[in-house]
């Protein structure tokens, strides 16, 4: 009985969440309508299934982690106890519908992202240029950086920091939500911030400033001011495999045949990977320093390398630093008028007129 009022009280302070998550979905499906396109349910099943998978993995790591850290004397009972627990399983039970919000949005981001020329044309991309330069007084960001980026080795490792980043959608979202390390308001700060960041940040925002990035900019816009840029990175490339090359051919592919399925779709402004990196950096501080440092040294190294790899501009960066601090700010504020409200299976206190006796 303790567990399931435990498992209560959480879903309950997290209704807000829910709430706005069904809000946003609401909205998708007019506009899948509106649009008449067809919603490709396996992105749904894929985006679970790393979930899952990613979960059971982090299940085992920690239970090895914690058996070298503690060398418990019965490591059965010791794992028994920690992890099949009436309070352990409840707490499982409790993360399920934050992990299953999240499971739905990244597919779900994926198509909206490649709706955005179905709203407005990608024609930020020749501002940003111009105000970019006027900020580094006449170049782009990705010259700033090219002299002390501009070698193979040190391309091809920033394309792989890049594309671990992708672990933070799964396996970053399962710590936070299962670990003992964030408390339930740092929790529930967390997921609010993740829905709006994809929805109004990867959505509202990106849709509004639509742009295609350097690395699109002459395939789709016939801008040739990144060809020197490009051509370095196929350069780079050829002397050590760069990840992100084949990736961004695959998203000019889908882009021309219209593929919007799960990591399809092209928006620059602004980056969700900065924004992402900046929620996990926000979220890390509150639970350690070094956890902090770690997180936003990776911030810093994504932002650096979205410009580096052609993917964004650096104010494509800016923007999101600037739009996830205020979600993080105002999260809490939903929270505490949410809070403010009686709980609906709370009991009134009685009041009676009895006059006490004298």
């Amino acid at each position: 009985m303790k567990q399931l009022a435990e498992i209560t009280r959480r879903w309950w302070g997290e209704v807000p969440i829910y709430l706005y998550a069904l809000g946003c979905g609401g909205v998708v499906l007019y506009l899948w309508s509106r649009f008449d396109i067809p919603y490709e349910g396996a992105g749904s099943t894929t985006s679970f299934q790393i979930i899952y998978t990613v979960a059971i993995a982090w299940f085992f790591f920690d239970i090895i982690y914690r058996l070298i850290r503690e060398r418990p004397a019965r490591p059965l009972a010791w794992a028994k106890k920690r992890y099949l627990s009436a309070g352990s399983l409840a707490a499982v039970i409790a993360s399920a519908p934050a992990l299953a919000m999240c499971a739905i949005l990244i597919p779900v981001f994926s198509s909206l992202k490649a709706m955005i020329p179905l709203f407005t044309p990608f024609d930020w991309d020749v501002t940003f240029i111009a105000w970019e330069r006027t900020l580094l007084f006449g170049n782009d960001a990705w010259q700033v950086m090219q002299p002390i980026l501009g070698y193979p080795l040190i391309t091809a490792a920033i394309a792989v920091f890049y594309h671990l980043w992708v672990l933070l959608l799964y396996l970053g979202v399962t710590v936070v939500a299962l670990s003992g390390s964030v408390n339930d308001d740092l929790r529930r700060r967390f997921f609010l911030s993740y829905a709006l960041a994809w929805s109004l940040v990867g959505g509202l925002l990106a849709t509004m400033l639509a742009s295609v990035g350097p690395v699109f900019a002459e395939p789709i816009l016939a801008i040739p001011d990144f060809a020197a840029q490009m051509e370095y990175l196929h350069w780079a490339n050829q002397q050590v495999p760069v990840m992100t090359i084949p990736v961004q051919d695959t998203l000019l592919e889908s882009y021309n045949t219209n593929d919007n399925g799960l990591g399809r779709g092209i928006s620059a402004m602004p980056s969700m990977h900065v924004a992402v990196c900046v929620l996990f950096w926000l979220t890390a501080r509150e639970v350690s320093k070094t956890a902090g440092r770690i997180f936003f040294w990776f911030m810093v190294l994504i932002w650096i390398g979205s410009v580096h790899l052609a993917y964004h501009y650096a104010l494509d960066g800016l923007v999101s630093l600037a739009a996830i601090w205020g979600i993080w700010k105002l999260a809490p504020q939903v929270f505490k008028a949410w809070d403010a409200l009686p709980l609906p299976w709370s009991q009134p206190a009685l009041r009676t007129n009895t006059v006490p006796a004298e």
